[in-house]
């Protein structure tokens, strides 16, 4: 059973937070003993509620358990002529780190040469939160977006770079609150042709795109 919270926005719409109470019931639960754990007083006014709220954060920071990746790509895929390089650059993208469980957030840059069948642009960011919002690292989440968009749409090729700030490395450990990490992962043409990749690689740093 699913519970849903109606809250207004000031927009003209209310957002509907979907959450299994259940599941809230036990995250929630075992939130209050890591409080107590670390000397705080769970039933003082700035905590009582405190357990749920992050019970509630945690379902929504991790619901791309609950998605479907390549499903999300097969819902949108349309036969086209059309052969050149489509980017999508600069998706906000927020995950959590699956050593620490704190968050890494940046941005994805993606492309892919068709060959005979595109996608939905707005499915591209979404294939990115399906991946994103699960305990992560960086590596495995710029592979995995690289491999749903090859298998799906089997294109000539498949581009993804991710930059992120990780807050596993700016509030703790070795505490630099300037470092980014890159990562990439390519497939066919963009690992062939140099030509290819490195318009790729210009395109992405080209901010006024």
């Amino acid at each position: 059973m699913v519970s849903r919270e109606h809250e207004p926005t000031g927009e003209g719409y209310e957002r509907i937070d979907q959450y299994d109470p259940a599941l809230i019931d036990r995250i929630a639960g075992h939130y209050g003993h890591i409080l107590e754990a670390i000397g705080e007083d769970p039933q003082r006014e700035g905590l009582k509620k405190t357990p749920e709220r992050v019970a509630k954060a945690l379902q929504y920071l991790t619901h791309g358990y609950d998605l479907d990746p390549a499903e999300i790509l097969r819902s949108a895929l349309f036969t086209e002529d059309y052969s050149q390089m489509v980017l999508v650059k600069d998706i906000e993208l927020y995950s959590m780190c699956e050593h620490h469980m704190l968050p890494f957030f940046g941005k994805a840059h993606i492309a892919y040469v068709p060959d005979g069948r595109i996608v939905g642009l707005s499915k591209i960011p979404r294939v990115v939160d399906a991946f994103a919002r699960r305990l992560q690292v960086q590596e495995r989440l710029t592979n995995e977006i690289r491999d749903c968009l090859h298998d799906a749409l089997r294109p000539l090729g498949v581009a993804v770079v991710i930059e992120a700030s990780h807050l596993c490395m700016q509030m703790r450990g070795v505490q630099k609150q300037n470092s980014t990490t890159t990562t990439s992962a390519f497939t066919g043409i963009f690992l062939s042709d140099n030509r290819t990749r490195e318009e790729f690689i210009q395109l992405v740093r080209n901010k006024h795109i």
